[in-house]
């Protein structure tokens, strides 16, 4: 099983003048040392206008900084937005290929669709069209890298014959991954070759369920790309640290911060009408987030936060239900800075052992 390090960029309230700077700073020393001992991948979302809960905006430019930082671990979007007025294709495209140029090769991309109305009604975003523009999208992009020239007519977009420079230097592309969240989208995943990035605050079995349909989807997989990606990566909320009851006294709260500010972004769907491929996720998070504690979320394994063997074990759960890799989420909330890279250091030098 792989691990890589996922990120919001959160900054709760109170801001100061150089707050954004020095957590920007603290995020490059974090993946400089999760680099240094053994951490496989760094994600970080795509977010905008959601202040506290997410400060990243243009990953893209914090991923050129780390590709020239780093040395091995690998560098991946989870997610770039592709309804076009957030990213045209050719722009996520070319901009996927530089940094893939840049860090040598070790660029995983991600996609997704949106799913606050924050961010899509400042963007002016129809909800209507946004799996329409991420399909057309998601089918474009791999076949700008590989084909030259490259053209399109569909529904969103027309592009005559253009050469879509530079080429990325994994051949034949970067591994392709996408977002999901509702049964039919993994299913939906599996159908179209991407791995899977997904939360698991539904508990154990509900994972298990979800990665069996993502597996019965690869059954009969038509790549959107040039090859299959056969991954699911769950994320987990994570800290570790020498004594259980200290690392949940101290990083629970935090955790539990993290999941309770997602849920307020949604209430802006509150007396809109709510297209059907929004529904499910919509009316999820009042059951899957809504009034739980960080208690609740430690007894199902969404978070795992304790002494490096106790997390192991909760770890071993995900191993089980079929999941590659884990997306350790650690810069939850205030959590300081000192205790993040306390928490890196303690896992890459007994729990990624463990699992390798």
């Amino acid at each position: 099983m792989k691990f890589g390090l996922m990120y919001e960029i959160q900054i709760p309230e109170p801001h100061g003048p150089t707050t954004e700077q020095e957590r920007y700073n603290q995020v490059l020393a974090q993946v400089d040392l999760a680099d240094e001992v053994g951490f496989h991948y760094f994600w970080t979302v795509e977010h905008h206008f959601l202040r506290e809960f997410s400060h990243c905006s243009a990953p893209e430019v914090l991923y050129g900084a780390i590709s020239q930082r780093t040395k091995n671990i690998r560098i991946g979007h989870a997610v770039a937005l592709l309804p076009g007025k957030y990213n045209h294709p050719v722009r996520v495209a070319e901009r996927a290929a530089v940094l893939d140029i840049l860090s040598n090769g070790r660029v995983d991309l991600g996609t997704g669709r949106s799913t606050t109305l924050i961010e899509m009604d400042g963007f002016e975003v129809d909800p209507e069209d946004t799996r329409g523009q991420w399909d057309e999208a998601i089918r474009m992009i791999p076949k700008m890298w590989t084909e030259d020239p490259f053209t399109h007519e569909g529904q969103f977009y027309t592009i005559p014959p253009r050469s879509v420079v530079p080429k990325p230097v994994q051949k034949p592309h970067p591994p392709l991954w996408v977002a999901c969240s509702q049964p039919e989208s993994f299913k939906n995943a599996g159908e179209m070759g991407l791995g899977v990035l997904c939360f698991n605050l539904g508990g154990h079995d509900q994972l298990v369920e979800r990665i069996n349909l993502y597996k019965e989807g690869l059954k009969d997989a038509k790549p959107v790309g040039s090859f299959v990606n056969d991954q699911v990566a769950a994320l987990c909320v994570i800290h570790c640290g020498e004594d259980d009851e200290e690392a949940r006294r101290i990083a629970g709260p935090e955790g539990a911060w993290f999941v309770n500010k997602a849920e307020e972004l949604y209430a802006p769907w509150q007396g809109r009408n709510v297209p059907d491929s929004y529904q499910f996720a919509v009316s999820a998070i009042q059951t899957e987030r809504s009034e739980k504690t960080a208690e609740d979320h430690l007894a199902s394994g969404a978070f795992a936060m304790g002494n490096p063997d106790s997390i192991i074990k909760v770890l071993k759960k995900y191993q089980e239900a079929g999941v590659d890799q884990i997306l350790c989420f650690m810069q939850m909330g205030n959590l300081s800075h000192s205790r993040i890279m306390d928490s890196i250091k303690l896992f890459g030098k007994h729990v990624i052992p463990y699992f390798q």
